[in-house]
This record gives C-alpha cells, sequence and structure tokens, in this order.
C-alpha cells in the first residue's frame, strides 16, 4: 500500500508558542501540503509524528497507533508526500503517499440537497395556531 488516509489527534490543544491548532486547521485546504516531523525526544511518547501545516504551524500528532509505523519510515529516509484532507470534531485527517508522486484526496460524500424554498417555509412545526 502506497497511499492512505491518517487520523491527526490532538487538535484541541494549544501549542508550547500558545498558537491555535484549531484555528490554524480552518486554514487549511485540501490538498495543502503538511509535514511530518518524529519527535524522538518526546518524553511521552519517543515514537511521536507532529504534524505541521504548510505555514509551519503545528495542527497535531500522527494517532498512537500509526506513529511508530510512520515515523520509523520517515526515520529511513522513505521518500513520501504529505497533503491535508480534512478537519473532523475530534480529529483531521492527512493523506501520505510513500514512493513518490503526490498523493490523491478521496472524493467528499455526498452532500444532502437544500430543501427547495417553498419546502421549508410551509415547515413550522406549530401550523396554523399562531394566526389565531
Amino acid at each position: 500500500m502506497k497511499e492512505f488516509s491518517l487520523a491527526v489527534v490532538g487538535i484541541n490543544y494549544l501549542n508550547a508558542d500558545q498558537s491555535n491548532r484549531r484555528f490554524e486547521l480552518a486554514m487549511c485546504a485540501p490538498g495543502e501540503p503538511v509535514h511530518l516531523v518524529p519527535e524522538t525526544n518526546n518524553r511521552h511518547d519517543p515514537a511521536a509524528v507532529a504534524v505541521f501545516s504548510a505555514r509551519g504551524v503545528q495542527i497535531g500528532y500522527l494517532s498512537s497507533e500509526r506513529c511508530l509505523w510512520i515515523g520509523t519510515r520517515i526515520g529511513a529516509g522513505e521518500e513520501h508526500e504529505a497533503v491535508f484532507q480534512a478537519t473532523g470534531q475530534h480529529a483531521a485527517m492527512i493523506r501520505i503517499r510513500f514512493g513518490g508522486g503526490s498523493p490523491t484526496l478521496p472524493a467528499p460524500p455526498p452532500k444532502e440537497a437544500a430543501p427547495e424554498e417553498d419546502e421549508w417555509l410551509n415547515q413550522d412545526p406549530r401550523g396554523d395556531e399562531w394566526l389565531m
């Protein structure tokens, strides 16, 4: 497998310099480059891999389930490229590709169609009682 999506956790914390990860995530666009930096001196997890936006602001860490595997590959000098994919409520997603080339973003889920104007105007759950 050359290409896959990874969760970025810790997005609700402030960085050491007090920059706001959530604010930075709001600035990220799908397909924008992100940088992965193994933190072998991290006192909480020597396998931690920090994720930085294209502007150099940390947006979080790879999830613990994947950081050792990804960090080892990066540390071995394996060619890779990563891009921002999306932000969720508790995590963000990035897309990474090993072995050369740019990662491709999966198609976004289809959006629910908005009701036509006439439909939502006539959907008062109280009915006509406000006219009385």
